[in-house]
């Protein structure tokens, strides 16, 4: 048996990036930034911040579009993956992303630093869906 699980809680880093494709799939894009904070031996309190490339799809990603913005915070599950691809030079790129599946967003309503404050209907607040499965996508050939 093997487990690939992730559970973040962190900041959004900018404005997700949101592509509409084909048969109405939705797939939002954005960088999570998770912080530690420990004393070094010197006594010094030093803050190391860890930023994740977040993904997220079809119904949850039109709530992403909705509702997150620059600054929110948020508790995120989901998966990681790594991809690749050959750029526009030939050269082999590797990305490593979270492919999130459930999404609960934890700004207080009327408090995101978003430029487009929109307050969600509570029914709303907690929002997951279904991972579409990758084996036999073609959207996995996508560099973005």
């Amino acid at each position: 048996m093997s487990v690939n699980k992730v559970i973040l809680i962190g900041n959004v880093g900018q404005d997700p990036e949101v592509k509409h494709l084909d048969k109405d799939v939705t797939v939002a894009r954005f960088p999570l930034a998770t912080s530690e904070s420990y004393t070094a031996k010197n006594g010094e309190k030093v803050t190391a911040t860890e930023w994740h490339n977040i993904v997220v799809w079809r119904g949850l990603a039109k709530v992403v579009e909705q509702y997150v913005h620059k600054g929110d915070k948020l508790y995120l599950e989901g998966r990681i993956r790594t991809r690749s691809w050959d750029d526009k030079d030939g050269n082999k790129r590797y990305t490593t992303e979270i492919n999130v599946d459930n999404m609960e967003m934890l700004t207080p309503k009327g408090q995101s630093t978003g430029a487009q404050q929109t307050s969600a209907p509570s029914n709303q607040q907690a929002a997951s869906v279904s991972e579409p499965d990758f084996s036999s996508s073609d959207e996995d050939d996508l560099p973005f």
